[in-house]
């Protein structure tokens, strides 16, 4: 998927966000993020957006420390966030997308925050909308995209304490274009991960939406199709840090 392409999914999942917010009310239970109600869902996308908003817009390229969230009245969080959403938005399509800029991988390319933001808020847009109880997927394009995006990412990044995994895993979706495979990393810090068909000790194949929400923990592993060695399939799920 294309710079372009992840900026309009930005602005339309980012705007089915806070619909799906208002729909709900800010008190509304969020149980995909055990804890939350909506306005600490819409308080956090707003951070993220206003963060590199400005991160974008003023093209900062060191960020020693991220600054905090700060509490937003109920009365106005909505608006705040539908404001911090278009500022995002107008500073992604003003600048070239090989701009660098801060951000917390080794890819510092304004490219990399389109990408992270569209699927940043397309998961938290199924978040908001399951709290309003509104069933509607992830695109299953950008879905695959996104499996891609957190296998290059955040699959690297062990919980701690989490057992090793122990064993090879190829993710496969059934709809779209997008397969994977995953190998144990020689020096034992995550995965060597290929684009490829090839079998593993455990293979994880469905709907790219169901995939992606369950390597983000949203959905229960028996969501999606799972063969083989189960028991690699639930430590390999388990293992990410990364919610």
């Amino acid at each position: 998927m294309g710079f372009s392409v992840h900026v309009d999914a930005l602005v339309r999942d980012g705007a089915a966000f806070a619909d799906a917010a208002e729909a709900a009310g800010l008190t509304a239970p969020v149980t995909s993020c055990p804890g939350w109600v909506m306005a600490d869902l819409v308080g956090h996308l707003t951070w993220v957006h206003e963060l590199f908003a400005t991160v974008v817009a003023d093209r900062v390229t060191t960020l020693e420390r991220r600054p905090s969230a700060g509490r937003v009245a109920d009365d106005v969080l909505i608006a705040t966030y539908r404001a911090g959403l278009d500022a995002l938005v107008a500073a992604l399509r003003a600048t070239p997308p090989d701009t660098e800029v801060w951000t917390f991988t080794s890819d510092h390319s304004v490219r990399w925050v389109a990408r992270r933001m569209a699927h940043e808020t397309a998961v938290h847009r199924w978040d908001a909308e399951q709290a309003a109880g509104i069933d509607h997927g992830i695109d299953a394009t950008l879905a695959s995209d996104g499996i891609d995006e957190y296998l290059t990412w955040f699959v690297h990044k062990p919980a701690e304490g989490a057992a090793p995994v122990g064993g090879s895993v190829h993710i496969h979706c059934g709809d779209v274009p997008g397969e994977w495979t995953l190998r144990p990393a020689a020096d034992g810090a995550g995965f060597d991960v290929v684009r490829e068909h090839a079998k593993g000790d455990c293979a994880l194949r469905g709907p790219a939406n169901d995939l992606l929400l369950a390597l983000w923990r949203r959905l229960p592993i028996d969501a999606i199709d799972v063969v083989g060695d189960t028991a690699v399939a639930e430590r390999f799920i388990n293992a990410s840090a990364t919610r």
